[in-house]
């Protein structure tokens, strides 16, 4: 993947979760946000191949508005200097990552079952999203985030219900897929695939031909989800944060 396709599915990933602030510096990405989603508080690069000298002037940006500094930074070789720059600093890596990239046709082919496409979450949406088995004050906050975005919020169940939730975004080059959630109750019944299906022909119906998704490396149920639908691994990384 060359640099310009790096940067612009970066680009999309800030995007789509809405953060109230995006600064650039220096090659950094920085969303200046504070809540539960890592990536809409975490300065990310926009090239692979950064060095570490703006990493000073970044937390400045983040501690100017009273926020913790945060970086979002891919686990590659050309990164290195990078890595040890936080490390020196007192970050310490977590939450590894999953950066996977499909096709939207394949996308939207994943599931023959019909999940239903939003434009707004309604009172079932939003009872999965926020339902049993989900923190409901993060639920909440990531309503709120996602609808800051360019979104659509897919829905499916058995019959009229709602039993799984995931949201897409519209970015300038990419779609990306969000908040995928199943019912406890019902999950292993093929709801949520019919999301996923229901957001790759929403993401086709704007012309969008490149989804991007990402997960935790330790979310295997997730991940092979995600393989079943096309996704493959573009790279992983890992937040970065002091304890």
């Amino acid at each position: 993947m060359d640099a310009a396709a790096i940067e612009r599915l970066e680009r999309d990933a800030v995007a789509g979760v809405g953060p109230r602030e995006v600064v650039e510096i220096a090659g950094w990405l920085a969303p200046l946000e504070d809540g539960t989603i890592g990536r809409a508080k975490s300065a990310v690069p926009l090239r692979h191949d950064l060095g570490p000298d703006a990493i000073g002037e970044v937390e400045a940006a983040y501690r100017s508005r009273g926020l913790p500094p945060a970086f979002r930074v891919a686990d590659l070789p050309e990164l290195a200097p990078v890595h040890a720059e936080l490390s020196a600093r007192g970050y310490q890596p977590c939450d590894a990552t999953i950066f996977k990239i499909g096709d939207v046709t394949g996308l939207a082919a994943v599931s023959e079952a019909c999940g239903r496409i939003l434009s707004q979450p309604d009172d079932a949406w939003t009872a999965v999203f926020q339902g049993d088995g989900f923190d409901p004050a993060d639920g909440a906050y990531r309503m709120e985030a996602l609808g800051r975005a360019n979104t659509a919020y897919g829905a499916s169940g058995e019959g009229e219900a709602t039993h799984a939730v995931g949201v897409v975004s519209f970015g300038e080059a990419c779609a990306g897929v969000h908040g995928m959630r199943t019912a406890p109750a019902h999950r292993g019944k093929g709801h949520a695939a019919a999301v996923l299906a229901a957001l790759g022909r929403a993401a086709e119906a704007r012309g969008l031909g490149r989804v991007a998704l990402q997960v935790l490396e330790a979310n295997e149920t997730a991940r092979r989800l995600y393989r079943r639908a096309g996704f493959t691994p573009a790279w992983r990384y890992h937040y970065w944060r002091k304890p």
